[in-house]
């Protein structure tokens, strides 16, 4: 087996003293995946170590992994990723993949943290009350979207406006606003999980625009697009970069 150097010390960043059952197993496939996924991808683009762990764990949420979840929870613990930002992360996906999808992630995650002697609950991070979420939520999307948002609520039907004032009292006031992550971290995990789903293009356009907002470039939404490739596949990249494409275009060539 031909593993590289560098996917071998990446690998055992994350995962000290690991013994995988796969190099027995399937030795031809960890050679492949690993010299990839740990190599020639982590060696593409301007991701931060904690960055690239944050929105791979949040697009496995979305895809629905659960076993790949928990195996990159431990790295992203062992590489210093918090109790609190890995549940902020938890809870950033029930508004875009619903609880559904969401809920065995959030007691794996309750399982894996106690078993690493944390104690639950973590310190709460919400800024809101019942009586200041819409008003904060919808401050805060218009910070990110623009005055869009405003329109968007006068223009909505209305048997159809109920949704608007979801988003943004539920969406952006009960879990944008919280502490723990901040909103360009936010922004960025929401791209990640969206792209993850697949068929939400619309929305996906409409994150990139707000990623751009809040100072999240083309060249960080492409190299989370890459980071992710490995764990979310081709079709799903390619749909992705199509949309990067679509809302901010590359240069004419010259």
């Amino acid at each position: 087996m031909s593993i590289t150097e560098a996917a071998s010390r990446n690998h055992e960043r994350l995962f000290p003293n690991h013994k995988s059952t796969l190099k027995v197993t399937d030795p031809e496939f960890i050679e492949l995946f690993d010299n990839f996924a740990f190599d020639e991808v982590l060696a593409y683009g301007n991701l931060d170590e904690r960055t690239r762990l944050m929105v791979i764990l949040a697009a496995l949420i979305a895809s629905q992994t659960l076993s790949e979840y928990k195996v990159m929870l431990c790295g992203a613990l062992n590489i210093g990723i918090t109790p609190v930002e890995v549940k902020e992360i938890v809870y950033q996906a029930v508004p875009y993949c619903g609880i559904a999808k969401v809920f065995d992630f959030l007691h794996a995650t309750n399982e894996i943290l106690v078993s690493r002697g944390v104690e639950l609950p973590v310190e709460g991070q919400s800024t809101t009350t019942p009586e200041t979420r819409r008003e904060k939520g919808l401050a805060l999307q218009k910070a990110i979207f623009g005055e869009m948002i405003e329109t968007m609520h006068k223009q909505a039907p209305g048997s159809q406006r109920h949704i608007n004032d979801y988003l943004s009292g539920n969406c952006f006031g009960d879990y944008y606003t919280r502490m723990g992550l901040d909103v360009k971290m936010r922004e960025l995990l929401t791209f990640a999980m969206i792209l993850a789903l697949g068929g939400c293009e619309p929305q996906l356009k409409g994150h990139i625009q707000g990623n751009v907002a809040v100072g999240n470039d083309k060249g960080v939404l492409l190299s989370v697009v890459t980071q992710l490739l490995p764990y979310v596949g081709y079709p799903r990249t390619l749909n992705a970069i199509r949309c990067l494409n679509e809302v901010l275009p590359e240069p004419a060539p010259t």
